[in-house]
């Protein structure tokens, strides 16, 4: 494929924002200093999102208002114009997902229809979400684009417009926000007290967000399984959405369900998964909610906690890697819950914010 030379010098900021993600990150945390932060760390949050204690999930109350009007600044037009390159025909790609699908595509990368988060409040004994009708790409044209703008700022000293008008992050009718539910997962021993948990490497060439960094496991954007009707409601649950991440990437089912409506009552893995929930040999707690300073990808920190004799059943068949990259621990049944532990991986460069937010928070920190 012959590329224009604004193609090869969009590709050159691309590998820019993966190589550097992390001291990126960190400075786009600085043009925020009035903002909380969610444990300390890079990801930024409102007193609001950040629960005084973990909240079960079944404590949070969901809305959907799917006709809530689209308001914010979008990924068209002239503000996302200089982070969209021109084709060879003379066209400018008209949005940012364009180009990545265009020039570096992901393995996994479809707009499929996502549930946008409007309104969030975590602060009272049971939290509230509030979400319309979004699409995965309406995020990425405005997250991917508002990274590149910064990484190219940070190179030549430029303006950075669509940063600037979109203003506070946590503002969330300012653009789309689409939400991952960051689950971090231990598995306890009731007998010793101790815990383990894991970590998921993300493959840059398999995923569209953030690849090349460490992350907790599983992470999935809140939507149902695809667009046909019924979906939408069968699948809006924090819970069910969990459970589809679950046994993608820590058993490696496909995330193709073929159009059918998952019957959640039925399924042996979604059966099993939910009566331990019941009975407590799981428990899943809200920690709170963040944004990424850099690309603005919103996160849902949940601790899921699995009784070990219960997670080695549910899964004996782990995975060493799946969809979007490796897990690391799976072999041991995990890495050492431990302080020491979370400080080392917190510090490392080459972990998401929203991971190291979950971590220091499930840790008490």
């Amino acid at each position: 494929m012959s590329l224009t030379e604004g193609q090869r010098e969009w590709l050159r900021i691309r590998e820019y924002l993966r190589r550097d993600r992390h001291d990126l990150g960190q400075s786009a945390a600085q043009e925020y200093p009035d903002l909380l932060r969610a444990g300390g760390t890079a990801l930024l949050t409102r007193p609001e999102w950040l629960p005084t204690a973990p909240l079960p999930l079944d404590a949070i109350d969901l809305e959907f208002t799917p006709g809530a009007p689209i308001t914010g600044v979008d990924g068209t037009g002239p503000l996302t114009a200089s982070v969209r390159p021109e084709r060879p025909d003379g066209s400018r790609h008209p949005t940012y997902s364009t180009a990545m699908a265009d020039l570096a595509a992901p393995a996994v990368f479809e707009n499929r229809s996502t549930y946008r988060l409007l309104d969030a409040d975590l602060s009272g004994p049971r939290g509230r979400l509030v979400f319309g009708r979004g699409r995965y790409f309406d995020g990425a044209d405005v997250g991917e684009a508002v990274a590149h703008e910064y990484a190219v700022a940070r190179l030549t000293g430029t303006d950075t417009p669509l940063r600037v008008a979109i203003g506070n992050p946590c503002e969330l009718r300012r653009r789309p926000v689409n939400i991952g539910i960051a689950a971090l997962t231990v598995r306890r021993d009731r007998v010793t007290g101790d815990g383990t948990f894991l970590l998921h490497w993300r493959d840059p060439a398999k995923v569209g967000h953030a690849g090349g960094t460490f992350m907790v496991v599983p992470v999935g954007i809140f939507q149902a399984i695809d667009d046909q009707p019924g979906n939408e409601h069968n699948d809006f649950s924090l819970w069910r959405c969990l459970l589809r991440e679950y046994a993608e990437e820590l058993l490696g089912a496909s995330e193709d369900y073929q159009g059918d409506q998952v019957d959640y009552d039925n399924w042996p893995f979604a059966a099993r998964m939910t009566t331990a929930l019941r009975s407590g040999l799981i428990s899943a707690h809200v920690l709170g909610l963040g944004v990424d300073p850099l690309t603005f990808a919103t996160d849902l920190l949940v601790r899921v906690e699995f009784d070990a004799a219960l997670f080695d059943e549910i899964f004996a068949g782990i995975v060493a890697s799946n969809a979007e990259g490796r897990l690391i621990g799976a072999g041991h049944r995990g890495l050492p819950f431990t302080p020491d532990q979370v400080r080392q991986l917190v510090g490392r460069r080459s972990m998401q914010p929203a991971g190291a937010a979950a971590l220091i928070l499930a840790a008490g920190g």
